[in-house]
């Protein structure tokens, strides 16, 4: 099993999921199916893709009835085209209807994440530059959305706010300066944590230079000035480039030297990959 489905909060996750789509029962298969009965349905790619959250497809089923059987033929990070037979689920036919829209919205939601990330991560192909997500995720899909961008060849910003030092402008502003709220970090985190601030002009990096940041984040940053703070930097701390950074525009930062470019349309903006279970069928 996939490591995410240890994670000792994935089940209850998906048992929420469960709990909302199926609050009583599911009354229009337990109208038309009375009984058991075993049956077969095949997963199907309907178009070309990166696919991402296979045993969290597999689990929703299981967690409903541990007998059900998941049959894949592919597994994350792999390339499906359309048309393609992913896996076969058997086992209860009931089961089956009512785990499918929930096994069914983790797939979608996932594989179009590791898509859209592939295809961003591709972009930065040939140069040193990391991609980041964020912590812009959908409230209780963090833990899938952000294993789905590194399926797709992305990496891992901070999990959460006990992950990490990350001193944006609101902090900046009650600290009462860059300065100021870097060394107050320092102070306060233990000492194998990095401090990291967002900067929007070069005065504001050098200072964030000069307090002994570990990593400068140039948030909405104009490429030319980027490149200067890069120079600036030599070594002394890592760069980071942040704001509205996406496919249609990340290429216009791959040589300018960051080590990381973070994007919050990762999670946010990626659309769905659409996977269908179909051809539900009963079988002796």
């Amino acid at each position: 099993m996939n490591p995410i489905t240890t994670r000792l909060n994935v089940d209850n996750l998906l048992l929420q999921a469960l709990r909302e789509d199926i609050s009583d029962e599911d009354v229009t298969t337990n109208a038309v199916m009375r009984t058991y009965k075993k049956g077969e349905a095949q997963l199907i790619c309907k178009e070309d893709g990166i696919i991402a959250g296979m045993d969290i497809f597999r689990r929703v089923f299981e967690l409903l009835d541990e007998n059900i059987q998941v049959e894949t033929c592919v597994c994350d990070g792999d390339e499906v085209k359309k048309g393609e037979v992913l896996a076969k689920v058997v086992g209860d036919i009931r089961v089956i209807l009512s785990g499918e829209r929930t096994a069914l919205n983790y797939l979608q939601r996932m594989s179009g994440i590791a898509t859209y990330t592939r295809s961003v991560a591709n972009l930065l192909k040939g140069s040193h530059t990391r991609l980041l997500d964020t912590r812009k995720t959908t409230p209780n899909m963090r833990i899938f959305e952000k294993y789905a961008v590194r399926v797709g060849g992305g990496h891992n910003h901070r999990y959460n706010l006990s992950d990490g030092v990350l001193i944006k402008d609101n902090h900046i502003g009650v600290a009462g300066g860059v300065r100021q709220a870097v060394e107050m970090a320092r102070a306060y985190a233990p000492f194998v944590r990095k401090i990291e601030i967002e900067v929007e002009n070069l005065e504001m990096f050098r200072e964030a230079l000069d307090a002994g940041a570990d990593i400068i984040m140039l948030d909405n940053m104009p490429p030319d000035m980027m490149k200067t703070a890069v120079a600036m930097a030599k070594g002394r701390a890592e760069t980071e480039c942040s704001g509205n950074m996406t496919r249609e525009n990340i290429e216009q930062i791959r040589d300018i030297g960051v080590d990381y470019v973070s994007s919050g349309a990762l999670t946010h903006s990626a659309p769905i990959l659409d996977v269908s279970l179909k051809n539900l069928h009963p079988i002796e």
